[in-house]
């Protein structure tokens, strides 16, 4: 074969090459995408939602090497009449109630188990809340009535730019973003999509150009506040969201498993819902909160920014659900008691009066259904008045 041959068949394999390389890549993100598009599906809701890991981009958040922190049984408690049913109507996975630090309930159900680390979803903007708590007490973040974009330039001239960091920290940032979950054309869906396929969360953030109102007048939940926030914490200091997370908060707790983050295609962590954790060590963080941030013999989150973040501060209506920094107060609540909340029945609940913190998880399909948010929190304080 002459010197021309060679060249064309180097091409060719090289060609070959490409395209094999190509096609892969792409056969990832068309799983991905397809992983999204069955991820609520009735048949796989409940698996899907215990192993994540198996169709997105993840990274680990170290749980250190230290020991398991304890949580001691107490005497099984008995659980109003109720509960049973609610399981049933909410598509239950998991309970896990704490009395004083000890468990005493715990059960887990669909063929779940208790090492199954269960998506976080809005759950785990509780924990980057705390973490920001954290990085202010420390001075890397001066204040929160800093404007977002003295940490994240690349939001300076969208919808973000104005808004404060206490304003996203309340989602009272006033920008426009649909959360509708059941159509496919609202921008939390197109936010799943770009997860999906590898793209940028911070270009898909800065890409936001339209608020509804001047920003810290109006409280209006919007999931990708809580991206800014992230966006504001990488940039003052630099460090990924995951390794933060791990060495502030998850290792000084003592968890008994290593929890992972959800990414995008450049290894940012999926703040506002992606962190995937075991339910006993859901409750293990409401612990954490019910005393004040102290936890495993050391003051993890400073006791002032536990209290600040809990308490209905954000400028919701008349007859609204309360809402801190990134932790809901529902109505009718006596001090200290709060939630984090995630879609689908993600719940860990706080009663600080009572000792009770509840951690559940669900598969709920019908979670958006009036009146069902009202009913997990009679239902969790119909326990916690029980024990």
């Amino acid at each position: 074969m002459g010197t021309f041959g060679k060249s064309v068949l180097r091409i060719l394999v090289m060609l070959v090459l490409a395209a094999v390389v190509v096609g892969l890549w792409q056969r990832e993100q068309i799983t991905r995408l397809l992983a999204v598009n069955s991820l609520f599906s009735e048949d796989k809701i409940v698996n899907n939602f215990s192993h994540m890991d198996a169709a997105f981009l993840t990274t680990p958040v170290s749980r250190g090497t230290g020991p398991t922190s304890e949580l001691a049984y107490g005497a099984d408690a008995t659980l109003p009449a109720e509960v049973a049913d609610w399981v049933t109507a909410r598509n239950v996975t998991a309970l896990v109630v704490l009395k004083d630090g000890d468990i005493v309930h715990e059960s887990y159900y669909k063929g779940t188990a208790p090492d199954d680390l269960r998506i976080s979803w809005s759950v785990a903007k509780s924990y980057l809340s705390a973490l920001i708590g954290v990085l202010l007490e420390e001075g890397v973040i001066a204040s929160i009535d800093d404007p977002v974009t003295q940490y994240a330039p690349a939001l300076i001239g969208g919808a973000y730019d104005g808004a404060s960091i206490r304003n996203v920290l309340n989602m009272a940032s006033g920008v426009v973003f649909d959360e509708d979950y059941l159509d496919s054309k609202s921008d939390i869906n197109k936010m799943g999509r770009v997860l999906a396929l590898g793209g940028s969360m911070d270009d898909f953030a800065a890409s936001m150009t339209q608020t509804f109102t001047p920003a810290g007048t109006q409280w209006q939940y919007v999931s990708i506040d809580t991206h800014v926030l992230s966006m504001v914490v990488r940039g003052a200091i630099d460090r990924p969201i995951a390794e933060l997370l791990s060495e502030k908060i998850i290792a000084p707790m003592g968890l008994e498993q290593e929890p992972y983050y959800l990414t995008d295609g450049f290894g940012t962590a999926f703040v506002l819902g992606g962190l995937n954790v075991t339910t006993r060590d859901y409750a293990r963080m409401g612990q954490m909160f019910l005393q004040r941030g102290m936890y495993n013999g050391q003051q993890i989150v400073p006791a002032a920014w536990v209290d600040a973040s809990t308490i209905a501060s954000a400028p919701t209506a008349e007859q609204q659900i309360g809402y801190g920094y990134q932790w809901w107060v529902p109505q009718g609540a006596v001090a200290g008691e709060f939630m984090a909340r995630g879609i689908y029945g993600q719940y860990i609940y706080i009663n600080r009066a009572r000792g009770i913190v509840i951690a559940t998880n669900a598969a709920d399909r019908k979670f958006r259904e009036p009146g069902v948010s009202d009913q997990n929190v009679a239902l969790f304080r119909a326990i916690a008045n029980s024990i």
